[in-house]
């Protein structure tokens, strides 16, 4: 698998030269192996994922198998890592390049070779605060599906929760639903919200309120709110609580940086292929996703004409996964 560093990186400071960071998310049995910075570090006494800096002619692969065997004393190989997200951050004191790819298969078990405690947690316990302010997308990177389904349009309350249900039945969301309806009155559309959060309980799914950020005070119970680009627009900040899911759909890279500033979850972006609801009219294709991708420091999704077979192709370039309709409903 090719390495995911473009040729830009080290451009994100025109005063200061990038430092390319291999960081591994390392997965066994649900659970992420995680290691605490030592005190005197850059960023001393947070939590961090394991990796080290690319040394000149390593690949980013190389340099993730080196730096575990050199921090945990674990064995990984090359062919084990998958990609999860890149992300330029710039702390003032330091720009860094975060080339973030996960295992599920290091062999041992760890130990802290440096003198660092090391421990496996749970995505879910995993909070914000505890680690550098660069790692908060790998977090939702890590909590979020690979697949985001949104529901077509619904124009009938009693119709769309029958449709939802049997398309909830035939098992295609990962573990989100975004609801979509924006042909409905307000009024309606928190009734078939109310209505749709019963279903998606009962089969261990998420609901996604889609439209004003305010839907949330009114279905508090959601997972969290998808605004489309005309709604997020509108904001200057982020306009929910933290324990929500922030969504915004994007279709270029002022939007990207748009959504970023607002502290958005995730976002989709696209159209990247044709469309059945716009034959005739072509997507951005994947070379343009996959350099909006790289430039965004929140997890991607790839819209328009993709579906499951596309997954591992959008992740590959940089991506989250893939978001639509067509595919499940």
């Amino acid at each position: 698998m090719p390495n995911t560093v473009p040729e830009s990186v080290e451009g994100l400071s025109a005063n200061r030269k990038t430092v390319h960071v291999a960081v591994g998310v390392i997965v066994r049995d649900g659970r992420v192996l995680i290691a605490r910075r030592p005190d005197k570090a850059h960023q001393g006494g947070l939590l961090e994922f394991p990796g080290g800096k690319v040394e000149p002619g390593e690949t980013v692969q190389q340099a993730l198998c080196r730096e575990i065997a050199e921090e945990t004393g674990l064995v990984l190989t090359e062919d084990s890592l998958e990609p999860v997200i890149g992300i330029r951050h710039d702390y003032g004191d330091k720009c860094v390049f975060l080339d973030v790819w996960s295992s599920h298969s290091a062999q041992g078990e760890p130990e802290g070779k440096e003198g660092q405690p090391v421990s496996w947690l749970a995505p879910e316990a995993l909070k914000d605060e505890e680690f550098p302010a660069a790692n908060r997308p790998i977090i939702r990177a890590l909590r979020l599906p690979h697949r985001l389904a949104i529901t077509g349009t619904i124009e009938n309350a009693p119709a769309g929760l029958a449709r939802l249900g049997a398309a909830l039945d035939r098992g295609q969301p990962d573990s989100l639903v975004v609801l979509r309806a924006p042909t409905l009155p307000g009024a309606a559309y928190l009734e078939l919200a109310a209505a749709a959060l019963g279903g998606c309980r009962e089969r261990g799914v998420g609901l996604i309120l889609h439209g004003a950020a305010d839907l949330c005070r009114a279905v508090p119970d959601v997972q969290g709110v998808h605004l489309p680009w005309r709604e997020a627009q509108q904001h200057s900040e982020r306009p929910v609580s933290d324990d929500y899911w922030l969504g915004v759909s994007c279709h270029s890279a002022e939007q990207l940086r748009h959504a970023e500033r607002l502290g958005a979850d995730y976002v989709v972006l696209g159209n990247v292929l044709e469309t059945l609801s716009h034959p005739g009219q072509p997507g951005i294709g994947w070379a343009a996703f996959q350099a909006l991708a790289a430039t965004a420091n929140v997890p991607v999704y790839g819209i328009g004409g993709l579906g499951p077979e596309h997954q591992s192709r959008a992740r590959a370039l940089g991506g989250q996964g893939v978001a639509g309709i067509g595919f499940w409903w």
